[in-house]
């Protein structure tokens, strides 16, 4: 296995056990485990556990970037929107098993006081500045941000429940009804002043 391959497979098991066990809980042999290398081998990768971190958020923030890229200009804002708010139900079961990726390591970083937690949070940050995009297509250029920070707290909200209860009915209810909040908001990029 060549060294790039192997750094990506550490980083790839070490988001996932961040993810499921938690930063603090996961340690280096469990990652190398997870891998299947020695800590050895693992040390000529990454020297500390915060370099994996730093790995760990810059691989979360180019998968964000790539959603949201992927969610593309050519169709109307509103259904953009609507693609964010719909990962709750793509990722619906591991959501209700361990939570938000982006919420559950913010969360976790902050109670550490961790270095690291600005750089978790400006995920949070790209979703944020995408949504306030998004409302300002559809004419609300005053209140894009307030608007962008309703419905990203509103699915941060969703998802702990979601974790919390294990209800797949309540998280689909939930998504519906932010759903139907969005379709009635008009759209007022279209709207002569």
């Amino acid at each position: 296995m060549s060294r790039s391959t192997t750094r990506e497979r550490i980083e790839e098991k070490a988001d996932t056990l961040f993810y499921e066990s938690g930063f603090e809980a996961t340690s280096f042999a469990e990652i190398a485990g997870a891998v299947g290398i020695s800590r050895g081998n693992f040390y000529h990768h990454f020297k500390s556990k915060d370099d994996i971190l730093d790995a760990v958020i810059d691989r979360r923030m180019a998968a964000t970037q790539a959603m949201l890229e992927s969610w593309g200009t050519d169709v109307p804002s509103k259904d953009r929107i609507r693609s964010f708010i719909r990962i709750l139900m793509t990722n619906r079961t591991k959501i209700m098993a361990f939570g938000c990726p982006v919420g559950t390591l913010t969360t976790e970083l902050t109670k550490l006081g961790h270095v690291a937690e600005t750089r978790a949070t400006e995920i949070f940050g790209l979703f944020r500045d995408w949504l306030a995009l998004q409302f300002t297509a559809l004419g609300y250029q005053d209140d894009a941000e307030s608007l962008a920070l309703h419905v990203l707290g509103r699915s941060q909200g969703i998802a702990v429940l979601a974790c919390a209860l294990k209800d797949e009915a309540f998280l689909r209810a939930e998504v519906t009804a932010l759903e139907v909040w969005l379709d009635q908001l008009p759209d007022k990029s279209s709207m002569k002043g």
